[in-house]
């Protein structure tokens, strides 16, 4: 009996793990926008700048309303989601901001 509770107790912990993981792989990135299109975000974050592939049902917004990839200028503000899809990062989530 004892045995059994102990493996449920490591089946539990395993179970958490994986179902944990997804999560712990969602990061959100602040920056400026460098450039914009083409299924492709730019953007710098700090001093690094970065590459975005961004996903085909990305959520995309811009001061607040629904917007196109395209629709994101140069210099914007923006945060941005990325995820985890087939073992590559791409951009699920991006907000923008003008200033």
């Amino acid at each position: 009996m004892r045995a059994n509770a102990v493996a449920m107790v490591f089946v539990g912990m395993a179970l958490a793990v994986f179902a944990a993981a997804p999560v712990l792989a969602v990061q959100v990135h602040e920056g400026k926008v460098v450039s914009a299109g083409n299924g492709k975000l730019t953007m710098t974050e700090g001093k690094s700048q970065h590459t975005y592939a961004v996903s085909s049902d990305a959520k995309i917004t811009k001061d607040g309303k629904t917007a196109k990839l395209q629709d994101l200028k140069k210099g914007a503000s923006v945060k941005v989601t990325t995820t985890l899809k087939a073992k590559k990062t791409v951009a699920s989530r991006i907000e923008a901001r003008t200033a």
